[in-house]
């Protein structure tokens, strides 16, 4: 059996959740058939059963289209460019809604089944409207015709899969819930602290971590609301880039000032680090918070958490099903608003709760290492990629013997 992925992301360019599991998932399922990946870049990777090619995404076509159109326009291109090539899988599988359109082409013009992950839901992110204006309504599109002409959706988490129900018209049973993983060779304590040395955070104190893209879905403006509730002697740790928008780049830059008129220890990485610099930040966090208002899954919990570092996080989405609350951390109650955008009903509340959280883990170490443990056999005994390839390929099978 063959498999072909269809993805914005591919390593080396990696930048979100949807990313990772591309990279992890595919090597996991490289040992059990053949893997092809068709994603955006320049890669031209062959090794074993796995193979990577990216297909140019550039403005070269769309120099004379509105700035925040071009996103989504220059997407379908790609999409189309990728099928240049011919297609022998058996099932194509398809990565956020980047690669949703390059799917629903595969289905339609060879004929062979659709599966698609649901990483994040485009009606659950209105805030994307800020960023690609009516290139929203493309992409909201796409997602829609993706899904329901899906043979098979794979949600990230039970959650997940109950808002492709509410939101999409799909026959229940064929939404399956296949959680996220972790590869834990890579993503576990270590002691070298010359990455957080480089980037001016002294090891010999407490810091909570935020690692994330600048983007309204991740929570970080709250996480900076924050800062002024928590401990001062806590050091603040930001690994965020990436914003969304020019608007939410200069929001975050505007508080970040605000917050160092009280405090000397904010350190704001706006690089994106190597993976095994982040491995560091994570291992030696005091505290990982994630205070994101819309998650599918969360996958950053569970890195921290094989990391053995106990973590504070929005009781939203996945969250939920990742973060046991009171057992391998503290989850933050998150009264949100009914209709888009989804924000806070009461900031300020939810910032204090984030920074009630934080305080009260740095300030009990049992407490704090009891969670880092339980939350480093959490991810052991439940969120290995071995046993997520293994479902993913059963799906697969099953959809080949159907068609």
């Amino acid at each position: 059996m063959k498999v072909l992925f269809t993805t914005r992301e591919s390593p080396p360019y990696v930048y979100g959740g949807a990313g990772v599991h591309v990279e992890y998932l595919s090597q996991e399922l490289a040992k059990l058939m053949d893997v092809e990946i068709r994603s955006f870049g320049d890669q031209d990777q062959h090794k074993d059963h796995l193979s990577v090619k990216g297909y140019p995404f550039s403005d070269d076509n769309w120099q004379n289209v509105d700035a925040k159109l071009r996103g989504a326009l220059k997407t379908i291109e790609t999409n189309v460019l990728t099928m240049q090539d011919g297609i022998d899988a058996d099932v194509v599988h398809c990565h956020t809604w980047y690669g949703q359109f390059a799917g629903i082409l595969a289905k339609l013009v060879y004929g062979i089944p659709l599966v698609v992950t649901t990483h994040s839901l485009e009606p659950l992110r209105p805030w994307k409207r800020e960023q690609l204006g009516r290139g929203y309504d493309l992409s909201s599109w796409i997602e829609r015709t993706a899904v329901e002409m899906a043979d098979a959706v794979v949600a990230v988490s039970i959650e997940t899969k109950a808002d492709v129900e509410r939101l999409f018209d799909v026959d229940p049973d064929k939404v399956h819930v296949i959680y996220n993983g972790i590869q834990l060779d890579e993503y576990k304590h270590v002691d070298d602290t010359s990455a957080l040395e480089a980037y001016g955070v002294d090891p010999t104190q407490p810091f909570v971590l935020f690692v994330g893209r600048i983007t309204r879905q991740k929570g970080i403006v709250h996480l900076v609301n924050a800062i002024k509730y928590i401990d001062p002697a806590v050091q603040i740790v930001l690994l965020a880039g990436s914003p969304d928008t020019p608007e939410i780049a200069a929001e975050m830059q505007a508080q970040i000032e605000a917050a160092r008129q009280t405090r000397d220890n904010i350190i704001w990485v706006e690089q994106m680090l190597s993976k095994p610099e982040v491995i560091q930040m994570y291992s030696h966090a005091t505290v990982f918070a994630c205070p994101s208002i819309y998650e599918p899954f969360g996958i950053i919990n569970l890195e921290a958490m094989a990391c053995h570092t106990a973590v504070v996080a929005s009781a939203v989405g996945g969250i939920k099903e990742v973060v046991v609350d009171g057992e391998t951390g503290i989850l933050v109650p998150l009264e949100q608003q009914t209709e888009a955008p989804f924000e806070p009903v009461d900031p300020d509340k939810f910032a204090r709760d984030l920074a009630a959280g934080i305080n009260r883990l740095v300030a009990d170490d049992a407490l704090r290492n009891r969670m880092a443990q339980n939350g480093y056999n959490r991810a052991h005994n439940t969120f290995s990629w071995s046993s997520i390839a293994a479902q993913t390929k059963t799906l697969y099978a099953q959809l080949v013997a159907d068609s």
